[in-house]
């Protein structure tokens, strides 16, 4: 009989617990004083916040020439029909091409043009990195380090990896 009150106590302490971990916030540390007795607190001024590392954008060799890269080594594509800060590619083709997007702001790797690179909004709200005013893409079905779709009729249009100074490689 003791050892199951001894379990039964066990148990309860157990899921108090575990309700307390389900909590949506932590809570505050309370003061034993009465809340009037309580001097008021200077407002702490918030530290600056930091800004987000963003998408990273490298410059690489590949057979094309120097050429733009993610951080992982997948290459880097634009598609002709895009316009200047105009993405045209969605659905099944964003599928095939999926955008490269913007995790904070973009940053420029070795011997990429930080004012090349900036973010257009899609559609659905999402940004994308863009290099000299053109969407940036993947293609899908490549690993790093793969360049399978430089200059290839895709989607309506043509695919070109991309160079130093933003203009499609030969």
């Amino acid at each position: 009989m003791l050892r199951m009150a001894r379990i039964s106590a066990l148990l309860v302490a157990g899921l108090l617990a575990l309700a307390a971990c389900g909590e949506d916030e932590p809570s505050a540390p309370r003061s034993e004083a009465p809340a009037e007795a309580q001097e008021p607190e200077q407002e702490a001024a918030p530290p600056a916040a930091k800004p987000k590392p963003g998408t990273k954008i490298v410059l690489a060799g590949s057979d094309f020439g120097s050429m733009l890269y993610d951080s992982r080594k997948q290459a880097i594509y634009v598609f002709e029909l895009d316009g200047k800060d105009k993405p045209v590619c969605y659905g099944e083709c964003a599928t095939a091409w999926p955008p490269v997007y913007a995790k904070g702001e973009p940053v420029a790797g070795r011997g990429v043009r930080k004012s090349l690179l900036g973010a257009v909004k899609r559609r659905d709200g999402r940004r994308q990195v863009t290099y000299a005013g053109k969407p940036l893409y993947f293609y899908a079905h490549e690993g790093p380090g793969q360049v399978l779709c430089h200059n290839v009729n895709l989607n309506g249009g043509l695919w070109w990896v991309v160079g130093p100074s933003g203009e499609p490689r030969p």
